[in-house]
């Protein structure tokens, strides 16, 4: 099956001591364009089959580097937005600042039971989980019909979903999502299998993504094998780099 890598959008004003959420006209700011084109360069090393991304203007603008980046080496890759994609709609928090928030009530819940929160006026995050979730496997069973298992895709969200997305890939209760970290232009891998998913690797801010190219068609002894890669390998194996 396909890989999906789980790009964040870079940094804007609001990042860190604000909840942006939905607010709108949110752009990268300096560091965010230097971080997106970074990251981007680094993905030019990839034939990616799509770019998918949410709407709000961080995430597009992020991705956009990286259709650009495509471009540069020889490729044209479509790109387009999926609402399922969107930052949770965190309601009245939107727009608050982190330590106005830190003394809500709601807080200590937000950190040990999100499952069971709505937020006031806006989303609950399992909705929001449910919705990403459903987006990434369908658009990965979209890319493996037409560009093949092989195929490499980027997907441009934001912290709360991609930990969301990893969380259902990792097999672990949506209470226990707090525990990932997400930093901003990092980039998760998930390969979705008939079996269970994998994850390749959470949060990678400086990898080299060559280990994600596609491989050659197998032939023989190699294509039996390769019909069994929903197994995980015993003892851990050799590692995708292995010849």
């Amino acid at each position: 099956m396909p890989t999906v890598l789980l790009l964040r959008h870079g940094l804007t004003a609001m990042t860190g001591p604000v909840l942006a959420g939905r607010t709108p006209a949110v752009h990268l700011d300096d560091r965010g364009q230097a971080q997106a084109a970074a990251v981007a360069d680094r993905l030019a090393a990839l034939p990616l089959a799509a770019v998918l991304t949410s709407p709000l203007e961080r995430c597009a603008e992020t991705a956009r580097a990286v259709t650009r980046a495509q471009k540069a080496a020889g490729r044209t890759v479509p790109q387009r937005s999926d609402r399922r994609l969107l930052e949770c709609d965190y309601g009245d928090w939107t727009g608050r600042s982190i330590a106005s928030l830190s003394k809500d009530p709601l807080w200590p819940v937000v950190q040990a039971h999100p499952s069971g929160v709505r937020f006031p006026g806006g989303e609950a995050m399992a909705a929001m989980a449910e919705r990403a979730v459903r987006a990434i496997r369908d658009v990965d069973a979209d890319v493996a019909a037409s560009s093949g298992s092989g195929a490499v895709w980027v997907a441009c969200s934001h912290g709360d979903v991609i930990k969301a997305i990893l969380a259902d890939a990792l097999g672990l209760h949506l209470d226990l999502f707090q525990r990932l970290v997400v930093d901003p232009c990092s980039v998760s891998a998930i390969r979705y299998t008939a079996g269970r998913p994998f994850v390749l690797s959470t949060n990678d801010t400086s990898g080299d993504f060559s280990r994600f190219l596609p491989p050659p068609p197998p032939t023989g002894r190699a294509r039996k094998r390769r019909a069994a890669s929903s197994d995980a390998t015993v003892g851990g194996g050799a590692g995708a780099g292995a010849v």
